[in-house]
């Protein structure tokens, strides 16, 4: 199993396809890098030569992808936290950073629905019995 820049590429996917298995790298990188190394993006990943994938890694070596990317990521929300900015507030609380609207959706961010404000008497009178036997 072909290993390029710490990721175990899968064997029986094309070259094209197991190259976006790299963080960083997506459809549109992954013909450059194949465009760059002079290898064909329709082989399977077990038909390449050792040749081939070295050609893989030097043109990868080049990218800023796996760890150094994530790292760069992770570094430009630590700055934006640390200047307080809006879209760095947005992202201490897990909330979306990007405009997108929270009345409605952005339940991977906000959480479960906890539901707010009246309830009927059949209910409060419920939620009594309850205390009491707990009590």
């Amino acid at each position: 199993m072909p290993r390029i820049a710490g990721v175990d590429l899968p064997l029986k996917k094309k070259v094209w396809v197991a190259l976006t298995y790299i963080y960083g790298v997506g459809q549109t990188t992954a013909s450059q890098i194949l465009k760059n190394a002079n290898v064909d993006g329709d082989k399977r990943v077990d038909d390449l030569n050792p040749e081939e994938v070295s050609r893989l890694q030097k043109v990868l070596d080049g990218l800023d992808v796996e760890g150094t990317l994530r790292k760069d990521v992770r570094d430009n929300i630590e700055r934006l936290k640390r200047i307080g900015s809006y879209r760095g507030s947005r992202h201490s609380a897990g909330l979306p950073a990007r405009g997108q609207r929270t009345k409605t959706n952005a339940r991977t961010g906000r959480g479960r629905r906890k539901t707010v404000g009246a309830m009927t008497k059949e209910m409060a009178q419920k939620m009594e019995e309850a205390k009491k036997k707990s009590a």
